[in-house]
């Protein structure tokens, strides 16, 4: 496993829209109100990345300090892209809303994996994907998956609403 923090250091193409699935966990739990979404996304099936940042958008609702949930999105959206671009296969995305904050990952079925570069200025928006990963993020990494590699990133919510409260004085 590869895992990657800001602080440095290692730590056929669809013809029917996704698979969603939106789970309450901690519902089922009896826990507080957390959530995970998990989609299947078609092979190379680019229309689902608008659908993707829609779900999670519902999913996280006011989670977060202003913009968290914006950047989730953001790095959603390069994950899932990065799926759909640069294999020839599906892709799955789990989103997990936890009380220490959300980790999404994307799994495909390509062993390689990939690494951050630095874009090259005449491949216009190709190539920031996973420097935007790495540069926002709180943690991220790669890690082997049977046949494939699930590429993740996590978020902490930034002192909000998703954390619980400090239990009564006794």
């Amino acid at each position: 496993m590869t895992r990657q923090s800001r602080r440095g250091g290692p730590g056929g193409i669809g013809a029917s829209p996704p698979d969603v699935q939106e789970k309450r966990a901690g519902e089922a739990r009896g826990g507080p109100d957390r959530g995970q979404l998990t989609r299947r996304l078609g092979r190379a099936d680019l229309r689902a990345v608008p659908e993707v940042r829609r779900a999670l958008r519902e999913l996280l609702g006011h989670w977060g300090k202003p913009g968290r949930a914006e950047t989730a999105e953001l790095l959603t959206s390069e994950l899932v892209t990065n799926a759909l671009v640069h294999t020839d296969h599906e892709a799955f995305v789990t989103a997990t809303l936890g009380p220490h904050g959300l980790r999404v990952e994307v799994r495909d079925f390509v062993g390689h994996h990939p690494e951050p570069r630095v874009p090259n200025a005449d491949d216009g928006t190709n190539g920031r994907g996973l420097i935007l990963v790495q540069s926002l993020a709180d943690a991220w990494g790669v890690r082997a998956h049977g046949v494939g590699k699930a590429v993740w990133f996590e978020l902490d919510g930034g002192g909000t609403a998703c954390a619980l409260p400090p239990p009564p004085d006794v």
